[in-house]
């Protein structure tokens, strides 16, 4: 994996003989209080290592996309304009980057909650993507495609078991946050990229303490063994993860640290 360029809301890396852009949709927000001990209870004391905005964790909100060249695959879309006015920046990242939304046919959601789906239509109500051919999502999610998603309900897949997407992105199913929350693994002729939505949500404290909960988590003892196998996956060599919670951009390497893990970024990071 390697870093190439970013701007102020994207940034590109080569990885093998594919290519990633990191979409930064904003931020998000939130008291330190949605974070659950292994009782389920608030975590208390929060450590001081974990940097909070104005008393909240501030939880950047990512997106992908994954290209060959001939194809592109949109790994989540934001909030557009149905959540904080902090988000809704992915078209405008998108444009920067050089992305066109015509060129977008398939969108990968890693589950439902808005910040990672709602991006699917346009401020102004129309589909964000034109050409969409098909959203793929965690069946157990797909329920979420009514009111404001309905325009794109007719082109839902929906993932009942690891699935190839195409020949070079594989979906796998990591229920616990949500029911459907499904992880992308990205294989290019070089090695793993794990494309997560909200397995961690703050970077800073859930590498070193891996137990540590988010209270949205629907099943949290679920939520952490989910996380456990995937953070024993990425410490093999020639793996990286994709975070839509890991500071932007969001690409980084996972190593072990005594009985936890540490993570380490490919790119400066953009705010």
């Amino acid at each position: 994996m390697r870093f190439i360029s970013a701007g102020r809301r994207h940034a590109l890396f080569e990885f093998g003989d594919l290519r990633v852009v990191c979409l930064r949709d904003g931020y998000l927000d939130m008291p330190p209080t949605r974070l659950r001990d292994e009782t389920g209870s608030p975590l208390d004391p929060v450590p001081d290592t974990v940097p909070l905005a104005e008393g909240n964790l501030r939880l950047s909100v990512n997106a992908f996309c994954i290209s060959d060249g001939t194809q592109s695959v949109l790994v989540d879309t934001g909030a557009s304009n149905a959540l904080e006015p902090t988000m809704g920046s992915l078209y405008d990242a998108m444009s920067e980057a050089g992305i066109e939304r015509d060129d977008i046919t398939d969108v990968a959601i890693t589950h439902r909650h808005g910040d990672h789906v709602h991006g699917l239509i346009a401020p102004d109500g129309s589909e964000a993507f034109p050409r969409l051919e098909r959203v793929w999502i965690g069946a157990g999610d797909k329920s979420v495609f009514t009111d404001r998603l309905e325009p794109v309900r007719d082109r839902v897949v929906p993932i009942e078991a690891e699935v190839a997407i195409n020949g070079w992105l594989t979906a796998v199913p990591t229920a616990g946050h949500t029911p459907g929350h499904t992880v992308f693994d990205v294989q290019s002729s070089t090695g793993h990229l794990l494309v997560w939505g909200d397995t961690v949500h703050v970077p800073s404290l859930q590498f070193d303490q891996p137990n540590v909960a988010w209270e949205f988590d629907g099943d949290q003892t679920q939520a952490r063994a989910a996380r456990a196998t995937l953070l024993e996956q990425l410490v093999k060599p020639g793996y990286f993860v994709a975070g839509a919670h890991l500071d932007s951009p969001g690409i980084a390497r996972v190593t072990r640290a005594g009985d936890s893990y540490a993570l380490t970024y490919l790119a400066p990071s953009i705010s």
